[in-house]
């Protein structure tokens, strides 16, 4: 079977890295008016491809009487949003939930990260290359799991939780050891291509669909086995002080992320190919209409089933405050839809 990926579309991905490395402390967050967003690689960003594309953060700014300026940077991971964030240098990142999370506790009573909005619910799968690996059991150490953000980001998280499910809370952690930090072109790459030490990844849309083509690719786990069904992947969040500093831009904000979602729902083979115009993407147009059309995959700014990873990692000790509902870390913008 022909492979989907492109060499080409790899060094892209490698150029952004090295571009956002560079300029990933220059200058703060800026004023009303302004906002500067950092996004990582996937289809799990496509609500944000539709805003950039369709200059809606502008078109409702110009209803709030602002022309704002709009800053995009792309990120692999979500120790690098994190620090970014907290650094001042962004205002708005996005992350699995579990990292949002981990920041929300740890800047609880500062900074006190929240969520803006939910950017869709889809499910990750875990990959392996490994014909003797089935379940979780089957991993030994001589196996490597490629994460973009091994022990923290989302796909760790999940592993985490999973873990101690099967081995109990105490081992909980007992992947991390044979994890390594990959963003998913790479390790996307690296499984299909079958020869380095990556014999596993835990992968995301579109990469995992890619490496599921391949003969010698299967599935061990879904995010959705984890979670009990149809769960938010990626959130955007920010601090109380831009949300509360800047409310004119944070609410052209949200409103264009809103829409953004409404046109990807109103005709998705239109947002695919979005995707690939935004991206500069070299997969097929079919191949991506078929993964935003997969009935697991929804684009919302609700969240789903977020409450799942607050109320799992409070028990596991990795948060230390306990939140109540789903409402505790999300600013109040986003109760105007269901969530959980």
């Amino acid at each position: 079977m022909t492979s989907r990926f492109s060499p080409s579309l790899f060094r892209r991905a490698a150029g952004a890295l090295a571009l956002c490395g560079a300029a990933l402390f220059a200058g703060t967050a800026q004023a009303e008016g302004t906002i500067s967003i950092a996004q990582q690689f996937g289809i799990g960003y496509l609500i944000l491809d539709v805003v950039k594309d369709q200059h809606l953060i502008e078109k409702y700014g110009k209803q709030e009487g602002l022309d704002i300026k709009v800053d995009w940077r792309t990120i692999s991971g979500a120790t690098g949003m994190n620090e970014a964030l907290l650094a001042g240098s962004l205002d708005v990142v996005s992350a699995g939930v579990p990292p949002m999370l981990t920041v929300w506790d740890r800047t609880w009573g500062h900074q006190n990260v929240k969520a803006i909005a939910s950017l869709g619910s889809m499910p990750n799968y875990l990959l392996t290359n490994n014909p003797n690996i089935h379940t979780l059991k089957d991993f030994t150490n001589k196996d490597r799991i490629a994460v973009p953000a091994a022990g923290v980001g989302f796909q760790s998280r999940t592993l985490q939780i999973e873990t101690a499910r099967v081995f109990g809370d105490k081992d909980y952690a007992r992947f991390d050891d044979i994890s390594v930090s990959l963003p998913h072109p790479d390790a996307a790459v690296a499984l299909i291509a079958g020869h380095s030490v990556i014999d596993a990844h835990y992968s995301s849309p579109p990469f995992q669909y890619q490496e599921l083509e391949h003969p010698d690719v299967h599935k061990v786990l879904s995010s959705y086995d984890t979670l009990g069904g149809p769960a938010t992947f990626n959130v955007l969040y920010t601090t109380q002080k831009f949300h509360d500093e800047n409310p004119k831009t944070y609410r052209a904000f949200y409103e264009a992320l809103t829409e953004a979602a409404r046109i990807i729902n109103a005709d998705k083979n239109a947002a695919a190919a979005t995707y690939i115009r935004v991206e500069h993407s070299s997969l097929p147009l079919p191949f991506v209409e078929k993964i935003v059309n997969d009935p697991e995959i929804t684009f919302t700014v609700s969240p789903q089933r977020s409450f799942v990873y607050a109320s799992e990692l409070y028990r596991l000790g990795v948060l230390k405050h306990k939140a109540a509902s789903w409402k505790d870390y999300f600013f109040p913008e986003a109760y105007a839809t269901p969530g959980s």
